[in-house]
């Protein structure tokens, strides 16, 4: 059973820092993509960043370019995200996803199969 769960959220001030984890585990599959997503109230979950597990290829929102990294531990099955110079804009629950079988990132939730819990990042203005 594929599982996820994220941490790192909280509450911070605009132009600070968080760095969000996403530990994964019970995976098959020999190719995927673990992307972060976010959903703010009201809105529709949208993706922020992706990273493949061919090549470590990296995926990024154009709203977060330059802001935030994505990056991954394998031998820990740990994806993080790591979100500098926080906007309030950024406020929103934050999910990692997993697709099986995807050999290159994507932002498309729909194309993620797995999802965890999600942590809530508040950014004040």
């Amino acid at each position: 059973e594929v599982q996820l769960v994220e941490s790192g959220g909280g509450l911070v001030q605009a132009g600070g820092s968080l760095r969000l984890s996403c530990a994964a585990s019970g995976f098959t599959f020999d190719d995927y993509a673990i992307g972060w997503f976010r959903q703010a109230p009201g809105k529709e979950r949208e993706g922020v960043s992706s990273i493949s597990s061919t090549d470590d290829t990296t995926l990024y929102a154009d709203s977060v370019k330059g802001r935030f990294t994505i990056s991954s531990d394998n031998a820990k099955m740990t994806v993080y995200l790591q979100m500098n110079s926080l906007k309030p804009e950024d406020t929103a629950v934050y999910y990692c996803g997993v697709s099986g079988g995807l050999r290159v990132g994507a932002l498309n939730p729909f194309l993620f199969d797995y999802w965890g819990q999600g942590t809530q990042v508040t950014v004040s203005s």
